[in-house]
């Protein structure tokens, strides 16, 4: 008896047909989403920087092998993202967008490595250019490669930002947010200490402050959407019930969040001189001249921005959709930024 009821009880959990479609179809999206954006970027790499025709040039300029590899990519991610829902079919949607945050977590937490690195390299490197010893210590032709900006971004950024990613995936707790804003002030601090006390100032000290700045406001953006931290105008909003709640920030993720993520990647990566594409084709620099080299860098942390904030989209898109469902498990936003499910 007790058995039976057991069962009348989990049948009444159990979505129904209906339901459990909307639930495969709400999954499918989020992960085509993240399949047709993880192929675009893909698709960009070759287009720009491996010269191949583009994946609509099937369509444009005839049919090529290259072409057609590059219009596979997106029916190769539409299909592993189709399948992966379909392997699964029962899963909830909770756990669904935690496996989303996951990877935004891993994406931002590599980021925050890579930029640290690359400062650090970098700033070491300009002192030694503007002081003058390179010559003396890797020679004249050395010291003169390391004045070209694609020579340092190939041979010091792209290492660091090597280090970086395996330093996240080897540590998937490290440092979080708090730390990289305490870069930032130590690097203003050591800007105020040389200039008054030692009367030394030189141009990279300020931009590797903004170098560090731009990492922390544009990596933890999805840390704060995750979170609830942005600035928002409750007028009606806050008095809404939950169910409520879940339906417009399901409508906003897709309608307002995802949309603003894809002008940003189309207009910023969608030629080769796009805002964000052509600082990093031509390894753009400051004019300064004895900055850092790492102008172009900060053109590529809006993509990191745009797709990181894309990929919370698709996860916090399906956490309101169970919250619309009434879905257990609800997740409460943390009130200290320092928390550390989302650390990096």
């Amino acid at each position: 008896m007790a058995d039976q009821s057991h069962a009348d009880a989990v049948q009444g959990l159990a979505p129904s047909h209906n339901e459990a479609l909307v639930i495969v179809l709400c999954r499918c999206f989020s992960w085509c989403m993240i399949g047709t954006v993880s192929a675009f970027l893909l698709n960009n790499y070759l287009n720009y920087w491996q010269d191949w025709p583009s994946a609509t040039s099937v369509f444009t300029k005839g049919i090529s092998a290259l072409g057609l590899v590059q219009a596979a990519l997106y029916a190769l991610a539409l299909g592993l993202a189709v399948g992966h829902v379909l392997r699964t079919p029962g899963r909830p949607l909770r756990p669904e967008s935690e496996t989303i945050y996951g990877i935004v977590r891993f994406i931002v937490r590599a980021a925050f490595w890579a930029a640290l690195l690359v400062g650090i390299a970098d700033i070491i490197v300009s002192f030694l250019r503007v002081e003058g010893f390179l010559p003396g210590l890797f020679g004249e032709k050395m010291a003169f490669n390391l004045a070209r900006s694609s020579f340092r971004g190939t041979w010091i950024h792209f290492p660091m930002i090597g280090v970086g990613i395996a330093i996240a995936i080897a540590r998937p707790r490290t440092l979080g947010f708090p730390w990289l804003a305490l870069l930032v002030v130590a690097a203003e601090l050591l800007i105020v200490f040389s200039r008054f006390i030692f009367s030394y100032e030189q141009a990279f000290m300020a931009d590797l402050v903004r170098f560090w700045y731009a990492a922390l406001f544009l990596f933890s953006s999805a840390y704060t959407l995750l979170e609830e931290g942005h600035v928002r105008v409750d007028v009606l909003y806050a008095g809404f019930t939950d169910r409520t709640k879940g339906m417009v920030n399901a409508v906003g993720s897709v309608v307002l969040g995802m949309s603003l993520c894809w002008v940003i990647i189309h207009y910023g990566m969608g030629s080769r001189a796009a805002i964000i594409n052509s600082p990093l084709l031509s390894f753009e620099v400051t004019q300064t001249g004895f900055g850092l080299y790492v102008k172009y860098w900060m053109a590529a942390f809006l993509a990191i921005y745009a797709v990181t904030m894309l990929l919370q989209f698709c996860g916090y898109f399906l956490e309101s959709v169970a919250d619309y469902r009434g879905d257990p498990g609800k997740r409460q936003p943390e009130t200290g930024v320092a928390h550390e499910h989302y650390e990096t």
